[in-house]
């Protein structure tokens, strides 16, 4: 398997320098072994660890080529890798189970209840979370996905009729990402419009949000955090300023309350939690 083929991680220390290793294999993307992994590794956080995807692993020949990385990186540390698999094939997932790190499948481990309970046998197809098994809902999210660049920070308002939410907040409290998250994972239509500091004075709703006053959706953020975060983008000048922070947040959550606008507070949540949030909140599908 090539450099190409894996994607490389933080690195740390777990007592060495680097770290322990983790492998993520996969006959899709990785996203799911990744997504659970590192849900379970999150638990420790007095380690530190080193992060390798290996996707694709769909043949006899990665499937060797994967356990031989595995093989060699537990011969090179002296310590066994974590290895991660969501490995669909059970002939592949025999041949990376050999290797010598602690190898911890996923979907073998949770399959065969399931096909118990069902009184089936699984369909052993790969990809069929993250690739392209169900067009029409792919389709459907890549379509919220353009919805959600064609909207990013105010534009396309002419389209807001067409959003699932529109989402509200001073720069850089994490509008955009979020809006592309909620696109990308789950097919929701989000807008987002920024209020900005002239729109802020002037303590009213803008008139383009006024007709789409029920998909409104606000943000706010901790000024000590969102100061940090607009000085790693503009260090200079006083976009970053506490004092201006502090201003913007103090009147965008006033509008908020004024406007009766739900809003969630960001400033300890990821993008995902953030996302997740606003699914639950207002009852998006």
């Amino acid at each position: 398997m090539s450099e190409g083929d894996a994607t490389s991680g933080e690195a740390g220390g777990e007592g060495a320098g680097e770290g322990r290793a983790v492998f993520f294999v996969s006959d899709r993307t990785g996203i799911t072994a990744e997504t659970l992994g590192n849900t379970l590794l999150s638990q420790f956080e007095a380690v530190r660890f080193r992060r390798v995807t290996l996707p694709f692993v769909d043949s006899a020949e990665r499937a060797c080529a994967a356990r031989e990385r595995i093989d060699a990186e537990a011969e090179r540390s002296g310590c066994r890798p974590l290895v991660f698999s969501t490995l669909v094939d059970p002939a592949l997932r025999r041949v990376v189970a050999s290797c010598r790190g602690v190898f911890l499948d996923f979907f073998d481990a949770f399959i065969q209840p399931v096909e118990r309970e069902l009184g089936m046998a699984y369909a052993r197809a790969p990809g069929r979370m993250h690739g392209m098994a169900d067009p029409a809902r792919y389709a459907g999210r890549m379509d919220a996905v353009n919805f959600a660049l064609a909207t990013d920070d105010g534009a396309g308002v002419r389209h807001y009729g067409q959003a699932d939410v529109i989402l509200l907040g001073v720069s850089r409290c994490g509008k955009t990402p979020t809006s592309l998250y909620l696109a990308l994972q789950f097919g929701v239509r989000a807008a987002n419009y920024p209020l900005t500091a002239d729109v802020l004075e002037g303590g009213v709703l803008p008139a383009a949000l006024a007709p789409h006053r029920a998909a409104l959706y606000g943000l706010t953020i901790a000024p000590e955090r969102l100061a940090m975060l607009r000085a790693a983008r503009h260090p200079d000048g006083g976009y970053a300023a506490i004092s201006a922070c502090r201003a913007e947040v103090r009147r965008a959550e006033t509008l908020y309350r004024e406007e009766a606008i739900a809003f969630l507070n960001t400033t300890a949540m990821s993008i995902e939690e953030i996302a997740t949030t606003i699914l639950q909140h207002r009852g998006l599908r």
